[in-house]
């Protein structure tokens, strides 16, 4: 891997189960991708890390080595075989990462047919993935938003709107989960079923003059208010100004509430 991602992390283990399956557990040490430093953490994944997150959907236990003679266990044969792989790359004359990522399944039979020993129980405790177990979906980065009654997600600086219709309408206010693939693309799903959306302008502000779907009027006009009652307090918060623009302003929001006569 050219890093220590989730994502790198992802493609590894998906790699790996679709040639082994499912085993009862990985046994780690305490990197954070393993687990949440610290103890007694919460937050927005109630303590647990995305990967984490999606062993558990597999029904897969993740142990993380608690000591230094369990954190040498599993750091050993990494030693070994970083010594010997180093080695062998340049008996090849290997010095470039594509080279080595082609070499590496010889390497691994090479080094079994020397050293490996048949196991005293041959029983293979991995289990077959069920075929409702979709591992491009499982290994997404996935979070909770909730879905504002205008219809609008925001996640990662972007808006995401809704297309209001019968079906996504009485869910505006309830939970939604943004699943987020390596290459950037978004899923919204509420309730089982994946949401049709579009994604807004990443900038805060509106265009002038924009040209809006009549269909989506409504959730722009209701995010264009959010971000003008945004304004409008932070102005009333500033010392800047005087009672009388604030009283003003507080004007203008009363105003702004009544009901207007709708022209078609």
């Amino acid at each position: 891997m050219r890093s220590e991602s989730a994502f790198d992390y992802f493609a590894a283990t998906e790699s790996y189960l679709k040639r082994h399956g499912k085993p009862v557990a990985f046994y780690s040490d305490k990197h954070g991708i393993f687990r949440v430093a610290r103890e007694g953490a919460m937050g927005r994944f109630h303590g647990v890390t995305q990967f984490g997150r999606a062993l558990a959907a597999l029904n897969i236990d993740i142990i993380c080595a608690n000591t230094p003679q369990a954190k040498g266990r599993v750091e050993r044969m990494n030693k070994t075989l970083q010594d010997r792989l180093v080695k062998e790359l340049r008996l090849q004359g290997i010095s470039d990462m594509e080279a080595g990522n082609a070499f590496v399944p010889e390497f691994i039979e090479d080094y079994n047919r020397r050293f490996g020993r048949a196991a005293k129980n041959a029983h293979d405790a991995h289990r077959p993935l069920r075929t409702e177990e979709n591992l491009a979906s499982i290994f997404t980065w996935q979070e909770e938003r909730k879905l504002t009654r205008n219809l609008t997600v925001h996640f990662k600086r972007v808006t995401y709107l809704v297309e209001p219709g019968p079906d996504t309408l009485p869910l505006a206010g309830k939970r939604v989960q943004v699943y987020e693939s390596e290459d950037g693309a978004v899923e919204l799903r509420c309730e089982g079923r994946a949401l049709p959306y579009a994604p807004f302008d990443k900038s805060p502000h509106i265009d002038q003059g924009a040209i809006v779907e009549n269909k989506r009027l409504g959730a722009v006009l209701g995010y264009i208010q959010q971000g003008q009652a945004e304004r409008d307090r932070e102005r009333l918060a500033s010392k800047k100004l005087t009672l009388r623009q604030k009283e003003r302003i507080v004007l203008a929001q009363q105003t702004a509430r009544l009901p207007k006569a709708v022209c078609t």
